[in-house]
C-alpha cells in the first residue's frame, strides 16, 4: 500500500466520520476529531469521564497525520502513518467496528436530463504475509455489476467522486445483473490469484532460516538423549515465529452506484 493509497483511505475514513480536515496536502492532513471518534481512538477515558461527571464542555483532540516523511523534515509535528503503524492498524478496526459495508451514491448537480448510475461493488483487502517479518499489503478492487469488468484501485479512483448515502433526484440507478454476493466471490478469485503472483521468495527465506536455527539448536543439546522441555519450548517458538503463513483480511467494502 503506497503513502498516496493510505493517505486517501484516511482522508475519506475522517470524512466520513464527520472529523473536519482543518488542513493539509497531499501529504499529512490535521483533522478536528468528533467527540465520538475522540473516544474511540485517543485512549484518554479518564478525560471523558471526568468531563461527563462535572459536566463540562468537552474539547475533542486534533490529530495531525504524516503519511510523506520527507515533511518531518521541515519541522512538521505528527504521527507518521503507514501500513504497519498502530494507528492504521487501530483505523481498520474502527472501521469494521462501525460497519464494514455501506451503500453510497455518486452526488451528481441536478440537471434536466435523466442521468443513469451504473452499480459496482467495491472491496478494500489486506494482505499479511507472516513469517519473523511480516509484510502487509492494502489492495482495493472495483466490479461493475453491469458488465463483471474488474479494476484495480478503486478506492483511490471513489475517493475523487462526491459520495452521499442519500440517493439523488431525477437518477436511474440500473439494476444490478451480477447480484453483490456473486461479486464478491468474483473479486475473492482476482484477489487470490493476484496473491498468487507476488513474489514469494520469503517463504523460502524464512524455512531456511527456520532450518538454520533448529540446526543451531540441536547441536547444542545432541549430547543430550533425552531432551528437557526447555529444548521442546523453544522449538515450539521457534516455529511460531518462522513458520511461514498467510492471511486476507476484508477491511470494508460497498455498494456504489457511479455515473
Amino acid at each position: 500500500m503506497h503513502s498516496t493509497e493510505i493517505h486517501t483511505y484516511l482522508h475519506r475514513f475522517f470524512k466520513e466520520n464527520n472529523c473536519e480536515v482543518l488542513h493539509g496536502n497531499e501529504h499529512y492532513l490535521t483533522v478536528q476529531l468528533t467527540i465520538d471518534m475522540d473516544k474511540r481512538i485517543m485512549n484518554r477515558p479518564f478525560y471523558w469521564r471526568y468531563i461527563e461527571s462535572v459536566n463540562e464542555t468537552p474539547n475533542p483532540a486534533q490529530l495531525t497525520l504524516i503519511t510523506d516523511m520527507e515533511q518531518l523534515q521541515h519541522g512538521m509535528k505528527g504521527e507518521v502513518i503507514h501500513l504497519g503503524s498502530p494507528r492504521l492498524h487501530q483505523l481498520f478496526r474502527v472501521t469494521k467496528e462501525m460497519g464494514q459495508f455501506v451503500k453510497m451514491y455518486e452526488r451528481l448537480v441536478e440537471v434536466n436530463k435523466q442521468i443513469v448510475l451504473t452499480p459496482w461493488v467495491g472491496v478494500n483487502y489486506k494482505v499479511s504475509f507472516i513469517s519473523h517479518q511480516t509484510k502487509e499489503m492494502l489492495y482495493s478492487l472495483g466490479i461493475n455489476l453491469m458488465t463483471g469488468a474488474v479494476v484495480k484501485d478503486f478506492q483511490e479512483a471513489i475517493s475523487l467522486r462526491d459520495m452521499t448515502e442519500q440517493q439523488s433526484e431525477h437518477v436511474f440507478h440500473l439494476p444490478y445483473i451480477i447480484t453483490p454476493v456473486r461479486a464478491l466471490d468474483r473479486l475473492d478469485a482476482v484477489i487470490t490469484q493476484v496473491i498468487e503472483n507476488e513474489d514469494l521468495t520469503w517463504i523460502d527465506e524464512a524455512e531456511k532460516r527456520w532450518k538454520k536455527d533448529l540446526a543451531v539448536l540441536d547441536y547444542f543439546y545432541e549430547e543430550q538423549e533425552q531432551k528437557p522441555e526447555s529444548y521442546e519450548n523453544e522449538k515450539r517458538a521457534m516455529e511460531e515465529r518462522f513458520k511461514p503463513r498467510m492471511t486476507l483480511d476484508i477491511v470494508n467494502g460497498g455498494l456504489f452506484y457511479l455515473k
